[in-house]
């Protein structure tokens, strides 16, 4: 036991002179990999970024011509049928001849972009509720959310000519969990049995819950949803679903704003520009037996 200290100290000091001699091991590498002084020339266009630069510029060129050519009341090619979109008149009118509210929540997440373009048909839908005073039942997830979803919908009710329509307490937080969140919406069907039941965002796996149990009320049910695990579970039990970027052109489609209208036509028509050249360069590279020299043309 004498010898235990002893050892303790040469193992420590051995130890200690191991890491200091690594240390300056992987100093010497990263000195003899660094950049030379030369290498750190400001440069102003990187030569492999511009086919990235051409693309993106095409891009605002398109949606900027689009945007132009909607204000200035010229045509441009029309936004295709969206049935789920075009079936938000029809539920609402049928709610107001039940004398049933209409439910609207805008997913499960918080800020993304798919909760903004949910806020958005928010808008939209709260707007025709005011026109056919029709009683508006938001419910939200998120805490963040809420205010700005209260705000959408007074916005809306004002823009109608009805603010007196507008009721705070029809715009709820519910919580932030996800299934308790889902058990108090599914409660909320059952006393306030809606005639139409709009779910717009991103949903998880209460996704068939909230449809299976929307659709035991009788209620239009419309559905969009971003996640390709869930969106089956809405096909099956709801009326109209929209899937994926349609999700995106409802705001657009709906209010036939110029400037959202113009964003939406001039990144599809970027998008079949895109698809052409894929095409484009499969026969390119099928023809040529490889696409090396396709890789090289773009690369140079």
């Amino acid at each position: 036991m004498a010898f235990r200290p002893v050892v303790d100290s040469f193992f420590f000091q051995f130890t200690e002179e191991v890491n200091a001699l690594s240390s300056l091991f992987y100093l010497a590498a990263a000195a003899a990999k660094a950049p030379k002084p030369e290498d750190f020339t400001p440069k102003f266009f990187q030569p492999g970024m511009m086919w990235d630069a051409i693309f993106v510029v095409l891009l605002f060129v398109a949606i900027g011509v689009m945007i132009q050519r909607a204000r200035a009341g010229l045509p441009i090619p029309a936004i295709r049928k969206l049935a789920g979109l075009d079936a938000i008149d029809e539920a609402i009118g049928r709610a107001t001849e039940m004398g049933r509210p209409v439910h609207f929540s805008p997913g499960m997440s918080g800020f993304t972009a798919v909760t903004y373009a949910g806020l958005a048909v928010l808008s939209q839908v709260a707007k025709k509720a005011a026109q056919y005073d029709t009683r508006l039942l938001v419910t939200n997830r998120q805490p963040l959310v809420q205010p700005v979803a209260q705000e959408v919908v007074k916005q809306a009710y004002l823009e109608a000519g009805r603010p007196d329509a507008y009721n705070p307490d029809d715009v709820r937080y519910l919580s932030d969990a996800q299934f308790s969140y889902t058990v108090a919406v599914m409660g909320l069907y059952q006393r306030e049995k809606p005639a139409a039941n709009i779910l717009y965002g991103y949903w998880m796996a209460e996704a068939l819950i909230l449809a299976e149990a929307g659709a035991q009320t009788g209620a239009i049910q419309i559905g969009a949803n971003t996640n390709t695990f869930q969106i089956h579970f809405f096909i099956v039990t709801m009326d109209y679903v929209l899937i994926g970027e349609e999700m995106f052109a409802a705001a657009a489609y709906m209010s036939k704003e110029p400037v959202l209208t113009g964003t939406v036509v001039g990144q599809d028509m970027f998008k079949i520009g895109i698809g052409l050249l894929i095409v484009f360069g499969t026969i390119w590279a099928t023809v040529a037996g490889s696409s090396q020299a396709l890789v090289n043309f773009l690369l140079r």
